[in-house]
C-alpha cells in the first residue's frame, strides 16, 4: 500500500543528482582562478617617483603608454611611433577634449620619450600630463 492507500498507484520517485554539477562548477572555479590573473591587459611599466600634485579631470583620460623596451599603447593597443599620430588624430575626432596623458617606463631613453611627445604635439593634443608615481619620503 502506498500513501494514499492505493495498492496499484505506481508513482516514480526521480530525484536530481547533483553530484556532476557540483564537478563541473568546481572545475569552472578553478579554471577561472587560474586565467584570471592572465587577464591583465597592457604594458608592465616602471614610473619615476616625483612630488607633484594629483590633476583631477571630468572624463576618462587618454592614455599612452611607452614600456620599457619602447613599446606603445593606446586604448590596449599596441603602436608603432610611425603610426602613433594617425592614430591619435583618428581617437580625438570622438573626444571633447584635447587632453593627453604620457606614462613612460623610467628606463626609456628620454629622447625616445621627446619623440612620442613630439608626434603627440604633431597629432593636435594641446594638453600632455605626465604620469609619476609619488615620492616615497624617506624615513617613514
Amino acid at each position: 500500500m502506498n500513501v494514499n492507500g492505493n495498492k496499484n498507484d505506481h508513482r516514480m520517485l526521480s530525484e536530481i543528482n547533483v553530484t556532476p554539477f557540483v564537478d563541473v562548477m568546481l572545475v569552472l572555479l578553478v579554471i577561472f582562478m587560474v586565467t584570471a590573473p592572465m587577464m591583465q591587459s597592457g604594458f608592465d611599466v616602471d614610473l619615476p617617483q616625483v612630488k607633484a600634485k594629483t590633476i583631477q579631470t571630468n572624463e576618462k583620460p587618454l592614455i599612452v603608454t611607452i614600456s620599457k623596451d619602447k613599446k606603445i599603447e593606446i586604448l590596449d593597443y599596441e603602436f608603432t611611433l610611425d603610426r602613433l599620430k594617425s592614430k591619435l588624430e583618428f581617437i580625438s575626432q570622438g573626444r571633447a577634449d584635447k587632453e593627453i596623458y604620457l606614462k613612460a617606463d623610467k628606463t626609456v631613453p628620454y629622447g625616445f620619450v621627446m619623440e612620442v611627445m613630439a608626434e603627440i604635439k604633431d597629432a593636435g593634443y594641446e594638453k600632455l600630463g605626465m604620469i609619476t608615481l609619488p615620492l616615497e619620503e624617506k624615513g617613514k
